[in-house]
């Protein structure tokens, strides 16, 4: 077993704070951004930031889908963390400045994987297949936050 990690990034036009204001609104944006991964999406407690419980299920693949349950916190300015109730994978959004008028949106995904063969062949696609979900979550803010 080890430690496995996911990440993208995407260059979005928006303030930092518009930017990081609308991935924070679970009640609204975030749940319009989504990709076709999701399903079952319900804000259980908050719905803006710090202390929302989300809860979703993700189908990383055909066969693959986990029942997440995310406690939203907020340790950082500019920083917006999910950690799952039911697995030990957390993801990490960090939002900065990108010039004049643009945000970088860094999206790090981190878990315990499996251990054998089951968790190299985890350690070595799972990184791609979740960077590739974030990817189309980005998109999607990317031309949300262009409306």
């Amino acid at each position: 077993m080890g430690q496995v990690e996911a990440t993208t990034e995407r260059i979005v036009q928006g303030r930092a704070e518009d930017v990081f204001d609308a991935l924070a609104d679970y009640s609204g944006t975030r749940a319009k951004v989504l990709s076709e991964h999701f399903s079952e999406y319900e804000v259980r407690e908050g719905g803006d930031g710090e202390g929302t419980l989300v809860h979703w299920k993700l189908q990383a693949t055909s066969k693959r889908v986990r029942d997440c349950l995310l406690e939203v916190t907020e340790p950082t300015d500019g920083q917006l963390v999910e950690k799952d109730r039911n697995s030990s994978m957390v993801t990490t959004w960090i939002v900065t400045p990108a010039g004049e008028g643009a945000s970088r949106v860094v999206v790090t995904t981190t878990w315990t994987g499996a251990g054998g063969i089951g968790g190299f062949f985890e350690r070595t696609f799972a990184p791609k297949g979740l960077a590739r979900i974030y990817d189309a979550v980005l998109a999607n803010l990317a031309a949300e936050l262009e409306k």
